[in-house]
């Protein structure tokens, strides 16, 4: 008698079989399929490495005293000087790190708090999830930066706070995505198959369930990061961010819109930087969201 074999076949009916796609088999193929995005990336790229070179770009030290006052743009000073002398070119360069530290350290600290939490209420459920989703509805009734105002101001001004109100005011959308995304897939027959043979809550978690949480948090976190930076040029502009003299994209603009008449260069280019780092960031956004969950798109 001849031994049989048993083969799957590669289709059933109409149906085929085909294997997902890992998370970076998909993001390699941004620059193929989203210009725009790898345009974000590209853009992203350049304001780090001014931020990382900024000794080396930047021609005077930024809250030095390089020239007479409010002078007009030259092949000495490239935007001018500010009302105290400053040349304006090297603290937009100077700028550019304190607005990348702000908004990686408070979507960071965002990220940390919304996943936690919304991981948690997701596979626990009951009522820990409820409660912690009426935490979440109250905080999204108040408008992100009104309520970024008021933290910022119980806390006090500094470059700290703001970062600490940034990522209070930010928390809750990670918190609500990563649980919608974790109630996604606790109904798999893998979660399930998990638990019969004996898998810890957090073996569970960290294994099965916050890889396909990831997609959408990569996502998330790139667009949260221009309007970090656009909270943070708000905060500051407002006097509650960074403080004189270091510079900062929004303390620039507060001062510079005293001389707009005279010396309109001290507004306008710090904020072309601003509309630049939050294009980069939002170009960026778009495409992962088109690259890693297409059903967005739609």
């Amino acid at each position: 008698m001849s031994e049989s074999h048993l083969s799957v076949p590669d289709t059933l009916g109409d149906f085929t079989i085909r294997e997902q796609p890992s998370l970076w088999r998909r993001l390699s193929i941004l620059p193929r399929q989203q210009p725009i995005g790898t345009f974000g990336a590209v853009i992203i790229l350049i304001v780090i490495l001014v931020a990382l070179f900024a000794p080396v770009i930047a021609p005077y030290e930024p809250t030095s005293q390089a020239s007479k006052r409010l002078l007009d743009p030259s092949a000495i000073h490239l935007i001018g000087t500010d009302e105290l002398g400053r040349d304006v070119f090297s603290r937009i360069i100077y700028g550019s790190r304190i607005s990348l530290y702000v908004g990686l350290i408070a979507v960071s600290l965002a990220l940390l708090l919304g996943v936690t939490t919304g991981v948690l209420a997701g596979y626990i459920g009951g009522s820990f999830d409820n409660i912690v989703m009426r935490a979440v509805d109250i905080m999204f009734a108040f408008p992100g930066l009104v309520l970024a105002i008021v933290i910022a101001g119980m806390l006090g001004p500094s470059i700290t706070n703001a970062m600490i109100a940034i990522g209070i005011i930010y928390a809750p959308t990670f918190a609500r995505v990563s649980r919608g995304s974790v109630l996604a897939v606790m109904g798999e027959p893998y979660i399930e198959a998990a638990r019969l043979i004996g898998g810890r809550d957090m073996h569970i978690i960290f294994r099965h369930v916050f890889p396909n949480v990831l997609a959408p948090l990569i996502v998330l976190t790139s667009l949260n990061m221009s309007t970090a930076i656009l909270t943070e040029a708000a905060l500051s502009f407002l006097g509650l961010g960074t403080q004189p003299p270091d510079p900062s994209w929004g303390t620039m603009l507060s001062s510079g819109r005293k001389f707009m008449e005279i010396a309109p260069w001290m507004a306008i280019f710090p904020g072309l930087a601003i509309v630049i780092a939050v294009l980069g960031f939002n170009f960026l956004g778009d495409g992962l969201r088109d690259v890693l969950d297409p059903r967005l798109k739609e």
